[in-house]
């Protein structure tokens, strides 16, 4: 079954941004490639069972099994030796990817207290954009009690766009809703 986010994609906001965009042909046209969503956990390397923990809501909130990221390099000030494990991250394309984007803007960003928007300006000027979660309790997947801890969250929605505009534009169209004070 096609998710209801590309269906929309594909009848809908493809001819709007070729129309737009004035783009001759379809493959031109931006589309979400891939979306990363990272965990950064420093306490890791003093608890463990912070690992497993995040991992599970993490799993739960995307669908998939998370990755352990690793120090690099070794920081004494912050106790992290190379090759600690100090964060977790997935990568989802097609359409696991589709349905994530649809519960982010439609379930997950409404929840937020005093919701204002998603800033416009965190585009890095390929087209992608990054959003910082403050709480992964914003996740309806996610049962309160079952949480040890609140922790945030990074999203990266990778796309094909050219540029920063198209990028925008595209999400927008796919109910991303961004701030009004630009």
């Amino acid at each position: 079954m096609v998710p209801r986010l590309k269906e929309r994609y594909r009848d809908e906001i493809v001819p709007e941004l070729m129309k737009e965009f004035d783009y001759k042909n379809v493959m031109r046209v931006p589309r979400v490639d891939k979306i990363v969503v990272n965990i950064g956990l420093g306490e890791a390397v003093q608890n463990a069972k912070a690992l497993d923990s995040a991992a599970e809501d993490l799993a739960t909130v995307t669908g998939q099994k998370a990755v352990i990221t690793r120090a690099k390099r070794s920081i004494a000030n912050f106790k992290i030796r190379q090759g600690n494990p100090i964060g977790l991250m997935v990568t989802m394309r097609g359409n696991r990817m589709w349905e994530f984007l649809d519960r982010l803007v439609n379930a997950a960003l409404p929840r937020i207290r005093d919701f204002r928007g998603v800033p416009s300006e965190a585009f890095d000027g390929r087209g992608n954009f990054s959003l910082g979660i403050r709480e992964q309790l914003i996740f309806p997947e996610i049962e309160y009690d079952k949480v040890d801890r609140v922790r945030g969250m990074q999203v990266n929605i990778g796309t094909t766009a050219q540029n920063d505009e198209e990028g925008k534009r595209l999400l927008e169209l796919l109910g991303m809703p961004f701030s009004r004070s630009t």
